[in-house]
């Protein structure tokens, strides 16, 4: 009987073994969790005041001037890429509301406004090398 019960002292010693490891790693696991959360949210904070110091001083003559440059490039082609989607989408935005309205709508259909009218530009005004305008074939005669 005496081996027996040092078969069970064994086992309730592995097993209180086990389950503190498990608790461990669980512990581990949760503490490298936070510590990403926390991260996280010091990132979040950095890109906020690096947003805020932007806005303060674009314009002005700073040492970021490069990266300020690179922004600004940047905001311009998203602006043209969202008016690529919006042309092919054939949808104007307006201008009260953002809301989206057909290209031919005179005025939006969420909150009234007047949608200004896009003006395209003639066929003949397109000019060559030399600045004078030229004509399209259609338009030749």
């Amino acid at each position: 009987m005496d081996i027996l019960e040092k078969i069970g002292d064994t086992l309730v010693n592995v097993g209180r073994d086990v389950t503190k490891k498990a608790k461990d790693v669980s512990g581990i696991a949760k503490l490298r969790l936070d510590i990403r959360s926390k991260e996280d949210f010091i990132k979040e904070q950095y890109l906020e005041l690096g947003k805020a110091y932007y806005e303060e001083h674009r314009g002005e003559a700073v040492k970021e001037q490069e990266q300020f440059e690179q922004i600004d490039e940047a905001k311009e082609a998203i602006a043209e890429m969202e008016r690529q989607i919006l042309e092919l989408k054939k949808v104007k935005v307006c201008p009260d509301c953002g809301a989206e309205a057909s290209d031919t709508a005179g005025y939006c259909s969420v909150c009234g406004a007047k949608l200004s009218v896009v003006v395209e530009e003639a066929p003949y005004e397109e000019a060559d090398d030399s600045g004078e305008e030229i004509k399209l074939d259609e338009e030749k005669e």
